[in-house]
């Protein structure tokens, strides 16, 4: 057999999850929308389109082997509410002709510590709403993610609570250097593949002493 066939597709797409409006910015939640405004910021965006019920930024990166020795990364914020994540996105991979397996999506992950991002070719959705919505919309679970870790909620606070209370001061800066991180390891993994950024990203928290 040729292992060959396991190495996902090149990303021409990454989606990040989130809730739209000012009373879920600065939530857990969103962490998804927050790494795509730091890959957008790298880039350089200045326009994002509404198409498909999502917000679109456009970005070209540097790959030899594409024609005119570019590749062109299309940026998704859904505007839909979480749970509903999955149509913007499939409608734009449709109309963008991406396979799923060249999706990219970023997302809050409770059971990855705090400040952790873990990069995953495929799985299920762990009972993340905007998960099991994309697994249902694209009618497969083949997409890769970079897990941002937010730890499990503290004492007896629901889970739901957890996930879109405001975060204060300290806490928000926390949690926008970890953004930040799973940008990076986004970037990682358009450049050099999914495979390169999850060798490269997974155990590296430990490794350079990082909770």
């Amino acid at each position: 057999m040729n292992m060959a066939a396991a190495q996902p597709l090149k990303i021409r797409m990454v989606a990040g999850l989130g809730n739209p409006g000012e009373e879920y910015a600065e939530t857990r939640h969103n962490a998804g929308f927050k790494a795509i405004d730091e890959l957008a910021r790298q880039a350089g965006v200045t326009y994002w389109k509404n198409q498909a019920g999502a917000e679109v930024a456009l970005i070209n990166i540097n790959d030899p082997e594409e024609e005119g020795g570019k590749r062109q990364i299309v940026l998704v914020k859904p505007q839909s509410y979480m749970n509903t994540s999955g149509g913007p996105i499939s409608k734009l991979c449709r109309e963008y002709k991406i396979k799923v397996e060249e999706l990219l999506v970023i997302h809050d992950e409770l059971d990855i510590p705090a400040g952790d991002v873990r990069v995953k070719v495929g799985g299920g959705h762990a009972g993340h709403n905007g998960l099991r919505s994309i697994i249902d919309k694209m009618g497969s679970r083949d997409f890769s993610r970079i897990r941002t870790g937010i730890g499990n909620p503290p004492g007896k606070m629901a889970v739901a609570d957890y996930v879109l209370k405001q975060l204060r001061a300290r806490e928000a800066e926390d949690f926008q250097d970890t953004c930040a991180r799973a940008a990076d390891a986004a970037g990682l993994a358009i450049v050099h593949g999914v495979v390169h950024a999850r060798d490269h990203v997974n155990g590296a928290a430990s490794a350079n002493g990082k909770h």
